[in-house]
């Protein structure tokens, strides 16, 4: 869910002027950082390989 709203907050972010160049990088190094998460979680969840 906090992706999504990332997601969304970056799409507006970027249709301003001026952009705000370093307030895009957080969001989108945070975007990344859940996105790897949620990654790690269903790894965790379902492994791909059998106990």
């Amino acid at each position: 869910m906090e992706h999504a709203d990332l997601d969304a907050m970056i799409d507006r972010t970027a249709d301003e002027t001026p952009v705000d160049e370093l307030m895009m990088r957080r969001l989108k190094k945070r975007r990344l950082a859940l996105r790897d998460e949620i990654a790690r979680l269903e790894l965790a969840i379902d492994p791909k390989e059998p106990a």
